[in-house]
């Protein structure tokens, strides 16, 4: 079983690493009787084609790594010791979570948590092999080009009332209230993102989760950005289909940001 997919640049390489950890749809056979049937039908809380969104990178220059294994196994955007990304009231699911963001439990006997043991094993075997080849992927970027920037790549549904009432915004850039990346970074972003005559929010309601807190130094130059997107940016009104031509509305928006920074940040001499 492949835990993730690791795609190199097709163009000359740029110091960008764009991480998918949320399109993931695995769940092992050996836990498989632990959940509901009916919610692994669908796993809902997937931030479905978000790695064929990007699909577009790698012809840049750009690296892609993706995830295989669905977050609600384990979830590689969430601290190794679960500890709560926000204080502010919102359902916040864990690193092995038991419901989903509705709140509807996804286990068989309604378990209210994982056992640590079962927690340990989850972490060993598929959280540190994506976190082991982000690390490295952003040292061999830096080593090359004495800079690089992660940028990770999320979507959500329009409207998640456990999270907040009314719906989010189109795109939302999370930078964890400035310190993970440098403000030039993410003013140029912020501007190409307000071309785009979409709704456009910066740190509310997400400021990015563990990914980017965790590798954003950019006093170290490894800058981090996130981008969460509603899916219907992308997808069909039900969010359950991939739009093609949204899809490539979005592409073009990408697309010249990437340009943009890269020309202006991470150009390769």
């Amino acid at each position: 079983m492949e835990l993730y997919n690791f795609t190199e640049p097709t163009a000359n390489r740029v110091p960008i690493l764009l991480s998918v950890p949320h399109c993931g749809t695995i769940i092992p056979e050996s836990l498989k009787p632990q959940y509901k049937p009916e919610k692994i039908g669908f796993i809902d809380d997937t931030d479905w084609f978000v790695q064929d969104l990007y699909s577009f990178a790698p012809a840049m220059g750009i690296t892609l790594l993706s995830a295989n294994m669905s977050r609600w196994v384990i979830d590689l955007n969430r601290h190794p010791q679960s500890k709560p990304l926000y204080s502010d009231g919102r359902v916040i699911t864990g690193l092995c979570p038991t419901t989903d963001f509705l709140g509807n439990n996804l286990y068989v006997d309604n378990r209210i948590e994982v056992s640590t043991q079962d927690v340990d094993d989850r972490v060993k075997t598929y959280y540190e092999p994506y976190h082991q080849k982000i690390q490295v992927t952003l040292q061999d970027l830096k080593a090359e080009f004495g800079k690089a920037l992660l940028w990770d790549c999320h979507s959500i549904r329009q409207l998640v009332p456990s999270i907040r009432p009314e719906k989010f915004p189109d795109l939302i850039l999370g930078d964890a209230d400035g310190t993970s990346a440098s403000p030039g970074i993410i003013e140029t972003t912020l501007l190409g993102l307000e071309t785009s005559g979409l709704s456009v929010s910066h740190n509310t309601p997400f400021k990015g989760g563990y990914i980017t807190r965790e590798y954003g130094r950019p006093s170290e130059n490894i800058h981090a950005l996130q981008l969460e997107m509603t899916k219907v940016n992308y997808m069909d009104d039900a969010e359950r289909s991939y739009n093609p031509e949204r899809a490539t509305r979005i592409q073009n928006l990408l697309k010249t940001i990437f340009e943009s920074l890269i020309e202006n940040f991470f150009r390769v001499l």
